[in-house]
Formats: C-alpha cells, structure tokens, sequence
C-alpha cells in the first residue's frame, strides 16, 4: 500500500472504477492510450498521473457519474500534491534571453488558449492551473471568457473573425508539450555545463525541471492533446490540422542531456509525424504501437476528419523534429459542430513550441558510479 493516504485513497477510487468496468488493463489502456503497466501503476499507488484527464476518461468509460468523477478529482488534486516534490516553480515568465542562438518571437496572429478536459466547468483553467495561479488566475480566466462572448472576440481567423457574440467552442482541448518517448527517452539543450545541472527528473516533473533550466526540446517535441467535445450526443468533428512555424534559426550549439532512465511497457497513441526541417511541414498520421503486451500490436493512424463527444474522447500525439533548425511552432485544428466551424490554436500557454536540432556535445546520466551527467558515445 502506498505509504501516503491520499495517494492510497486516490489508488483506491481508481482500482474501484477498474474493478466496476471489469475488463483487463491491456483492455482499458487501450482506451485510454496509456500502457497496461502505467494503468497499474495508477490502481496500485505507485504512480500518480500528471494530469486529470486520463483518469477522467476512465471514469466515463467505466460509467462513473458527475459526483463521482468531481470526488475523483478532488482525490488526485489532493494526491498529486502529495506526491509532487517540493521545488519551488519558476516566477512570472520572462522575456526570452538575447544572444546569438536566440532570434525575438514575432507576434502571436491572435490570441490563444486552453481549455479544460470537463465539460462541467467550461472555459476555467484546469486543476493544477488553479494551484498554481490561485483564484486571482480563475477568475480572470472567466472573466476572459466573458469579455470575448460580449465583444465578439473570436480565437479564429478569418471570416470567424468578423462574427458578433459568437459562442464558446462546443469543444475543449488540453495540451501537455512534456512529453518523453515511451515515457523515458527525451533530450533537453541546456546551457550549462553537466556539474551544473540537476539530475533528469521523473517525466511527470519535467516541465518544472525544464522551465527552471531554461531548456529547449533538442532533436524534437512530442506535444500531446487530448480533445472531446461538450456535449454526450452532439458530436465534433475534427477536420484537420496544421502545422505554423513562426521562427526560424540554426540550430542552437548548446549541450543535450538526454533523459532516458528506463522504460516500461509504453504505448504511443494516435500519432501525427511533423518534419520541420521542411519548407512547409505538414502533420502526417501515422501508425502507433502498443509495446504493452507480450507481442505489441500497431494502432492505426488516425484519419481527419475525426469525430469526438463528451462520452468519446480522443488524445492524438504530435511528434514534431528538426536536425537543423531552431524552430518556432504551433498548431491549428480545424473543426466542425453544431452549424458552425472554427480553429483552435495550440501551442505552448501562449507561445510557440521551441525545437532545435542538436549540435553541442550530448551526455547521459549515470546512475552507477558517479552519478553524474558524462558524454553519451
């Protein structure tokens, strides 16, 4: 058992919703794109998700119902602070630093966000936002909302623009650009030399960990979104999406440390491929794979137009590489509901994915000997 309660009582809510659906973890990880071993590792206490949305998609598969999935919530809140280490976050963001591998940002084309994974509390940030900005960030994020829908104010380009008082979208999205190959494998360029960088951390804190060394995704960014629609009957359909790069430099000369500590069973789910070394990429669907299992079997690539409700949720991942480039990116889906269409813009809480190819000298973590970063052969 779990040595602290509220990651034991959170376990326990989690077992409960499996044991209720009664199909196996191969089964139910599937349905949820993660791992047979990750889904364990939540009913067992061993690890607690990094984000809500995982255990929200498994509460509605298995049938839970409002006051169960907001008891569930407040759970994991509670368990994920348990469990989280105690570094303290960065403060505000600043502005990017100058220097020769760093160009300035041009100007976002119109504003941009994210929304939360439950249709129950449209528009307000999601649970850890909430922690981390306090009440003064959640009601100014309604407070948002409010002023675009009274003034027209509409997070799409073109003749949806124009539109007076249109409505929130009937969709909402997370995105999570943290992400590691098979939940172990990523590369991070930092600026410092290897005695002066902490040791990789767990991948559910790498983004403190990044964001505090000021690090930039080297070779390529894996950018998860998870999307579903407001309404259990009403269906949106997803109808394409594309890729914008707003930047480009040469790669930048700084060293890469590599993050891989081991892997489990790992399942990469819908998967678009994005070459950003290209004059204009693209986001190509390609086949995932479940490495779960004793055999491992390919998921099929996904096909937009692509439809999702409230009670059928889908989470894509964008893999998105570069050898040569500095790159400054983000993503736009189309889509399609209700009489009405629109884009969503994704990228990273404002401002464009960074990725840079990597061209200083590369070192791995040992765990043996002396515990420290030394060159990677």
């Amino acid at each position: 058992m779990p040595k602290d309660a509220a990651v034991g009582e959170f376990a326990g809510l989690v077992r409960a919703l499996k044991a209720r659906d009664g199909r196996s973890y191969e089964a139910l990880g599937r349905r949820l794109s993660v791992s047979a071993s990750t889904l364990h590792r939540y009913c067992s206490g061993r690890t607690v998700p990094e984000e809500f949305a995982v255990v929200d998609r498994l509460a509605l598969l298995c049938g839970a119902d409002e006051e169960e999935r907001r008891a569930l919530e407040a759970a994991w809140t509670r368990a994920d602070r348990a469990r989280r280490p105690a570094v303290p976050e960065p403060g505000a963001e600043s502005e990017p630093e100058s220097g020769p591998d760093q160009k300035p940002e041009p100007e976002p084309p119109f504003a941009s966000g994210t929304a939360p994974l439950h249709p129950r509390v449209p528009g307000l940030p999601s649970a850890r936002r909430r922690r981390r900005w306090g009440w003064v960030g959640a009601v100014c994020g309604a407070l948002a909302v409010v002023a675009a829908v009274t003034l027209g104010a509409v997070l799409v380009p073109g003749k949806a623009r124009e539109r007076a008082a249109e409505p929130p979208a009937p969709l909402t999205w997370t995105v999570a650009s943290h992400v590691w190959q098979d939940g172990c494998g990523h590369t991070y360029l930092v600026d410092r030399a290897p005695d002066r960088v902490p040791p990789p951390p767990a991948a559910q804190d790498a983004e403190p960990w990044a964001r505090a060394q000021e690090a930039v995704h080297g070779g390529d960014t894996l950018v998860r979104i998870s999307v579903q629609g407001r309404s259990a009957t009403e269906a949106v359909v997803l109808q394409a999406l594309h890729v914008r790069v707003v930047g480009r430099a040469e790669a930048v000369g700084r060293p890469a440390y590599r993050m891989d500590n081991g892997c489990g069973g790992a399942v990469t789910p819908r998967l678009f491929d994005v070459n950003l070394d290209l004059p204009r990429p693209v986001a190509r669907s390609v086949a995932g794979y479940d490495a779960s299992g004793s055999t491992g079997r390919t998921i099929p690539a996904v096909a937009l137009p692509y439809a999702v409700t409230a009670s059928a949720p889908e989470e894509f991942l964008v893999n998105a590489r570069t050898a040569g480039c500095d790159c400054r990116w983000y993503l736009e889906l189309e889509w399609s509901g209700g009489g009405r269409t629109g884009t969503v813009r994704i990228d990273d809480g404002g401002r464009p994915f960074r990725t840079s190819g990597v061209r200083g000298p590369v070192y791995a973590y040992d765990t043996t000997l002396s515990r420290g970063w030394i060159p990677s052969s």
